[in-house]
């Protein structure tokens, strides 16, 4: 690998199979080395970016982002997390570009390129920590799957035809059986992704919350469920039932035989995200929904 010479280290992550991603990282790239940052990546998305030499290039690894102070990542919300699984490992603050359609998680669109190089090279952004959860997974007692997750932990049908059989449980009490196509338990930086289609609420991120949400449950009680943040949630897969699957952030994934139970929990570790508006997340909602707004008077001054 490459090794730069530079005081400051940015990251630089991107979808590079998207054209719009690798301008926007050849951009990026050429504002930063202009004003004598150093451009670290990954060397198997070298090849694909149009990069000068002294771009310093780095295997994926835990210290991947060791020295640097800021991770900018380019492209969609599957972008986005594979960003959130380098930056919580080593607690550097993430900067989003959307470059895909919603991206709740970025920060800034791609029109914005100028500015976002300009606020990194000043430092003009502030730092807010989201929360993650951890995941456990044990059959016959034993623990034998660990993850984590910024969005969500599903648990999920494998077979189209079959429903997926389960107990859902908080605080060590159970709440309902049901069946249906699975549960997703969700943070509230979640509940705008995978909880949101499945019919959960939107939970602003500064409400401290876990969320338990059935997808197309056939049950009478089968309602979201917003908990607290120190709560612990479980989903049992019945032993009668075809075995399920878990996703993480629908990015990893492991087989739940029937019987299996996941439980899930505040994590220990949160994810750092770096922030350039100080607007609302109202008005953040707003945006990324196109919600209707007109009509709207606000309160009498």
């Amino acid at each position: 690998m490459t090794k730069t010479t530079s005081a400051r280290t940015v990251f630089l992550l991107a979808h590079t199979g998207r054209p719009s991603a690798i301008r926007s990282a050849e951009l990026v790239v050429q504002g930063l080395l202009r004003c004598g940052i150093g451009v670290r990546v990954l060397a198997s998305e070298a090849a694909d970016l149009p990069l000068p030499s002294q771009v310093e290039q780095v295997d994926p690894s835990e210290d991947a982002l060791d020295g640097s102070e800021l991770l900018v990542v380019l492209g969609g919300d599957g972008t986005l997390l594979r960003g959130a699984e380098l930056a919580r490992s080593s607690g550097v603050p993430m900067l989003g570009v959307n470059l895909g359609r919603v991206g709740f998680l970025a920060e800034a669109e791609r029109d914005d390129l100028d500015k976002v190089v300009d606020r990194v090279v000043t430092r003009s952004y502030e730092v807010e920590e989201r929360m993650t959860i951890d995941v456990l997974v044990r059959t016959n007692g034993q623990i034998v799957h660990r993850d984590w997750a910024l969005n969500e932990a599903s648990v999920e049908k494998a077979a189209r035809e079959r429903l997926l059989e389960v107990v859902i449980e908080v605080d060590g009490r159970p709440v309902s059986r049901f069946g249906g196509d699975g549960v997703v338990c969700a943070t509230p930086t979640g509940s705008t992704a995978y909880a949101f289609s499945a019919g959960g609420p939107v939970v602003w991120p500064e409400v401290e919350a876990l969320l338990m949400v059935p997808i197309s449950a056939h049950a009478l009680f089968a309602k979201p469920l917003v908990t607290a943040p120190d709560s612990v949630l479980a989903v049992e897969v019945q032993p009668q039932t075809p075995h399920g699957v878990l996703w993480c952030d629908g990015r990893r994934t492991v087989e739940l035989p029937a019987g299996a139970r996941v439980e899930v929990r505040r994590g220990a570790v949160p994810v750092r995200l770096a922030r350039l508006h100080h607007a609302s997340f109202t008005d953040r909602l707003v945006a990324k929904f196109a919600l209707p707004v007109a009509g709207w008077r606000g309160a009498p001054q």
